[in-house]
């Protein structure tokens, strides 16, 4: 999924700016937000097969701690893509990274919480907004791309 997101067209910070983006979009979906959503994503489920079914959960504290983790750097990913510089427009991509710190809190309460159904419907709700932003916002960093 975070492949998709290219970095072209970010822009510098302005003059002044208490802090300086290193990592473009792509290298922040790759790098940071991309493998915390895969933690929190791959932390709880069913998987069914033939032999058996599975059911896929944190089971101990360092396992939950990583979801736990893995949670909050989704949320604060959500605010490093609202800084100037990286921010596409002050509209609906604000909008699509605000909704993301609010899911991201919920999964960090969830992960405390140890709420096995929690994690399940907050990954849903990344992935939603996610997929919301990428279809609105990846056609047009791609189509900005050089030739």
């Amino acid at each position: 999924m975070a492949g998709l997101v290219s970095g072209c067209g970010d822009r510098p910070p302005a003059a002044g700016a208490p802090f300086m983006p290193v990592a473009d979009i792509r290298l922040l979906m790759n790098a940071v937000l991309d493998p915390a959503a895969d933690v929190i994503w791959g932390s709880v489920g069913t998987i069914v097969t033939a032999e058996k079914t599975e059911e896929l959960e944190p089971r101990t504290d360092e396992e939950w701690t990583a979801v736990r983790n893995a949670a909050v750097v989704v949320t604060e990913a959500g605010n490093l893509l609202m800084l100037e510089g990286r921010a596409k427009d002050s509209a609906d991509w604000m909008t699509f990274a605000r909704a993301q710190v609010e899911i991201g809190a919920r999964a960090v309460k969830a992960a405390e919480a140890r709420d096995k159904a929690g994690i399940f419907q907050v990954g849903a709700d990344i992935y939603n907004v996610c997929s919301g932003c990428h279809q609105q916002y990846v056609p047009q960093m791609r189509d900005a791309r050089p030739q």
